[in-house]
């Protein structure tokens, strides 16, 4: 058995303002520094045998900001994977809705249906970017197997995670919420992925409210 704590990174401006960020490298705001420090504190005694990030420096300072605190002896040092990117989205990164609908309206259209192989120019569908996830996802179990591993990455590869566990289809929007910073309770046992815990958020009580990432609610949310 392998077990898994995947964390979707801390607050970035763009995540406040519906940016869809995608691949381009954004760093944390000051809200996501506090919540990879309130992060940092809650996993401080947790045991972990390994830590693997994104090599995106959202999740990357996210993941230092964990390691830095564990008491783990010898420290823990993440390890950069680019496969844990978040999915690319080609025309959109950088943009939010109204410039989409003013821009690329037709891409706007094919995007809200959903459709898993469709792709925006220049980024990946939901059919590759599950592949990809998945490779991601395998090539960890082949080299760690039995052991309990940290991954830090983004609400689109948590998405694909929860799709893969849940038995969902790659097409239709995202059902579960992904808060920044949240705790992801992953298992891989007998050849299936289960999910033990998720989106728990515990150790950010008292800070602002995050936006919902269930697009059934919020149809727009990138």
């Amino acid at each position: 058995m392998t077990e898994l704590l995947v964390i979707r990174h801390g607050e970035t401006d763009w995540n406040r303002q519906h940016r869809f960020q995608g691949q381009i490298d954004v760093p944390l705001n000051p809200m996501g520094l506090a919540q990879a420090e309130r992060l940092a504190q809650r996993l401080v005694d947790e045991p972990l045998d390994l830590i693997i990030t994104s090599d995106l420096q959202r999740a990357r300072a996210t993941a230092e900001s964990v390691a830095r605190r564990h008491g783990r002896v010898p420290p823990l040092l993440p390890l950069p994977e680019a496969l844990w990117r978040e999915q690319g989205f080609g025309v959109l990164e950088g943009l939010d809705v109204p410039t989409i609908r003013s821009q690329h309206p037709q891409v706007w259209q094919q995007w809200v249906r959903h459709e898993a192989d469709y792709a925006p120019p220049g980024g990946e569908s939901n059919a590759v970017f599950h592949g990809r996830v998945m490779q991601a996802l395998h090539a960890l179990l082949a080299e760690h197997a039995g052991r309990r591993v940290a991954v830090f990455s983004h609400g689109g590869v948590l998405d694909m995670l929860w799709r893969t566990a849940q038995g969902q289809p790659l097409a239709g929007p995202r059902t579960c919420e992904i808060p920044n910073t949240g705790l992801n309770r992953l298992r891989w046992e007998g050849g299936t992925l289960r999910i033990v815990q998720w989106a728990e958020a515990g150790h950010l009580q008292g800070l602002p409210p995050q936006p919902s990432t269930a697009q059934t609610r919020h149809p727009e949310a990138p």
